[in-house]
């Protein structure tokens, strides 16, 4: 089975109602495949060698879906949308926004566009071309720009953009040849310039998070008191006939929608307490696996690339056996030059290097942190063999950059020493210990008691004697 085999279904933000999920993977089985690949933006792929076109454009305008096969000429759109409620996220950005956002989006993006909170790191920030990034201020989003022509560095927007409006910038692009034509940034910035938008200057500059890869795997609680249920299938071939008992029980239990993720798995959130042991009977009756290694979830392979499948079976069959730790590191392995990098570790193919004799490279990026878009080379024309005692490296090379967060040490704070103030009876004018008199020279903290016996009221003459504590 080839790529242009597959029929891809874009699943606009990475966001599924329960129903349409369901209408695609028995579309998918009525063309004759058993089982369905989730793609790493967020997308679905199926095999089918007959497309059945009308089939095929009768489902999806159903569902109001857009989809391709053969030739891929547009992009699906990514959101973070899946790490809500399972990681922390912008106070404002709640699910009504993203959808607002996603649904202006009307057009079909010839440009890879990202929509992300940069407080989660399920979703990485700067594997689009045209990526929006969630500020602090309320519906305002930076803009980084990353093409070919700028070598795949992010390059920002000087301001930040109201949420309702990217729709805007979208098009705009969408319209130009960026990379065809070598169009430099100042001048896409230029003519954004001159878009109808409501913009901003921003608070601060986007602080880069620090990468926590989460566990997703599992039946896991959710703030709310609801749980979220994740699920990953080691060989990329998701099963349709227990997607369908999925779907059903979904229907059953009123959870609405899944949620897809760039790892090729997905999440079903909203499952209430009263309902956990239905679905516990249900993995175990379709032999779910929920409890598979961190060491297998934060892997970005190809689709349908059998020999880089293999080489992460074996990568992790090896260190497994070893009992190290790669929690926080995610891990791609790279064929040729056509992918776009968002792990801290890349396994690349030395293209000097045959099948038969094959040797590798290993590439980490700058802090381990991926968003930094920085790689750096560890070694390059290593053999299989080799490649798991250098990831144990690597892997410990990450843990001894760890740096903890300093707790602010509690200072003692002294109370300020109790202060009287006295008027006086005549003319209410008022003595504070706290200043003093500066008329008499009387310095500021010098208590009514050790006031001078012939001190009289400035403003009236009265004696000391005619003051009152108050």
């Amino acid at each position: 089975m080839k790529k242009k085999d597959l029929v891809r279904v874009f699943v606009k933000g990475g966001i599924l109602s329960t129903g349409d999920f369901l209408k695609i993977i028995n579309t998918a089985q009525k063309l004759g495949s058993d089982y369905i690949h989730l793609g790493s933006r967020q997308d679905i792929l199926f095999p089918v060698l007959e497309k059945h076109r009308d089939s095929l454009e009768e489902t999806f305008a159903k569902i109001n879906t857009d989809f391709q096969s053969n030739h891929f000429t547009h992009q699906n759109i990514v959101s973070s949308y899946v790490a809500l409620e399972v990681m922390p996220h912008r106070v404002w950005l709640v699910p009504h926004v993203f959808h607002h956002i996603l649904d202006s989006i009307t057009i079909k993006p010839k440009y890879r566009v990202n929509i992300v909170d940069p407080l989660q790191s399920m979703v990485p920030l700067f594997t689009g071309n045209i990526n929006f990034i969630a500020s602090k201020q309320d519906n305002y989003w930076y803009l980084y720009l990353r093409f070919k022509s700028n070598n795949n560095q992010p390059v920002a927007y000087s301001k930040i953009i109201y949420g309702y409006e990217l729709n805007k910038v979208v098009e705009l692009i969408s319209g130009m040849n960026v990379d065809e034509e070598g169009i430099p940034m100042e001048e896409i910035f230029a003519a954004i310039d001159q878009l109808d938008l409501t913009k901003q200057n921003p608070l601060e500059e986007l602080q880069y998070p620090k990468t926590n890869f989460p566990y997703y795997e599992g039946l896991n609680r959710e703030p709310g008191g609801t749980y979220w249920l994740g699920l990953y299938w080691r060989s990329n071939k998701f099963a349709i006939n227990i997607l369908k008992d999925i779907c059903q029980r979904c229907l059953d239990t009123n959870v609405g929608r899944v949620s897809l993720t760039p790892w090729k798995s997905f999440i079903v959130q909203g499952i209430r307490e009263e309902h956990l042991i239905g679905w516990d009977k249900l993995m175990g009756k379709s032999g779910m696996n929920l409890r598979h290694s961190s060491l297998e979830l934060n892997w970005h392979l190809p689709v349908l690339h059998d020999e880089c499948m293999e080489l992460k079976n074996y990568l992790v069959r090896a260190l497994d056996q070893q009992d190290i730790s790669t929690s926080g590191l995610t891990f791609t392995i790279k064929p040729n030059d056509d992918m776009y990098l968002f792990t801290s570790v890349v396994i690349e193919f030395d293209e000097k290097s045959e099948e038969s004799e094959r040797s590798y490279n290993i590439l980490y990026s700058t802090d381990f942190n991926p968003n930094s878009g920085e790689y750096h080379s560890y070694v390059e024309g290593v053999r299989r063999e080799i490649l798991p005692a250098l990831l144990i490296e690597l892997s410990h090379m990450y843990y001894e950059q760890l740096e903890e967060t300093p707790v602010p040490t509690k200072t003692k704070t002294i109370p300020e020493k109790k202060v009287d103030r006295f008027q006086c009876s005549s003319c209410q004018t008022i003595y504070d210990e706290k200043y003093g008199d500066e008329a008499f020279d009387i310095k500021p903290g010098t208590t009514f008691d050790h006031l001078p016996d012939d001190y009289v009221c400035p403003t009236c003459g009265e004696p000391k004697a005619s003051y009152k504590k108050i």
